[in-house]
């Protein structure tokens, strides 16, 4: 048996199935969903339309771990399930990670691997707006789910950037603004630039270097709210042009973060830093390295990578 070398593929770095027994629940719930919203008929909402192609070449059979699907939480505004479609066809399991991520397991053959799907979600037609209430928990208030939220990760070096993150905020005052403050702050000091980004780059990498993508802004922005005893979880997703005038770069997965703050998760988006219209949650967890697109253990090339985002008219 060939070594297998483990490679991973995060969004913004390069441009029927078989399930699992604990993952029928989650499914099933949102195939019910699903059913309700079509016999309830069109809402008050837009219909935007989401998906993606992606092929892999694979020398060798390999084993592939994906996370691809939309998160369940947005069950409730599916009109058409984006599953998960192989050729030629694979078998998939599937199951949720501790963060309720949807992950799909399969062995690609060798050659080419085509993965595509295409969903559509009604979505408020009007931009985001924030939530009533922006209150900063004390740490001897926050729930215990909260904790890991504060800590430093893979990617989130909260030691490193303690200290300099005190030093920019903590004269502003707590709570939702301190958080805009910090996304102020990375939107400003982070240049967009596709070629200074890499898979291993992390927060304190780009509080050096000043240039990255989504990613990078939205770890930074992470690390400084832990920083500033914010428990904040990185999230990544679509996000559509909607509202937004020409031109349009080429679609891709988009990465941002959620805070927590007056008893709930509240989105900041440090890359845009400004409401937007149709963001569609895939995956969230500590930081990029709980929500890669894909790990393959064993060698592979991401030889294409197209995405969709857009009303579907």
């Amino acid at each position: 048996m060939p070594a297998r070398r483990r490679v991973s593929h995060w969004r913004g770095v390069y441009r029927v199935a078989q399930a699992a027994p604990g993952t029928v629940v989650a499914l099933a719930l949102v195939e019910a969903s699903v059913r309700r919203r079509s016999a309830a008929g069109k809402g008050d909402g837009m219909r935007l339309r989401v998906g993606y192609e992606l092929v892999y070449e694979c020398p060798q059979p390999t084993p592939m771990l994906l996370m691809l699907n939309t998160h369940y939480s947005r069950a409730q505004d599916m009109l058409v399930p984006d599953h998960i479609n192989t050729q030629p066809w694979v078998p998939l399991r599937q199951y949720q990670d501790v963060f309720g991520n949807l992950c799909t397991r399969l062995t690609a053959p060798p050659g080419v691997l085509t993965l595509s799907a295409r969903g559509v979600f009604e979505v408020p037609p009007n931009h985001e707006v924030p939530g009533s209430n922006g209150y900063q928990h004390t740490i001897e208030e926050l729930p215990d789910e909260c904790m890991m939220f504060l800590l430093g990760s893979r990617y989130c070096e909260t030691d490193l950037l303690s200290e300099s993150a005190w030093q920019i905020f903590g004269h502003t005052p707590l709570g939702r603004s301190r958080v805009q403050a910090i996304c102020d702050f990375v939107h400003n000091h982070v240049r967009f630039d596709y070629n200074c980004a890499r898979p291993t780059k992390t927060a304190w990498q780009t509080w050096q270097d000043g240039a990255g993508v989504c990613r990078d802004y939205a770890h930074l922005a992470v690390a400084m709210c832990r920083a500033m005893n914010i428990p904040a979880r990185y999230c990544t997703g679509y996000i559509s042009d909607v509202g937004l005038p020409p031109p349009y770069a080429p679609m891709d997965f988009c990465a941002w973060f959620e805070a927590y703050l007056g008893n709930g998760w509240e989105t900041f988006d440090p890359r845009n830093n400004a409401p937007r219209t149709g963001r569609i949650l895939m995956a969230r967890g500590r930081d990029a390295a709980d929500v890669a697109i894909s790990n393959t253990f064993g060698p592979s090339l991401l030889s294409k990578f197209t995405v969709v985002c857009e009303p579907d008219n």
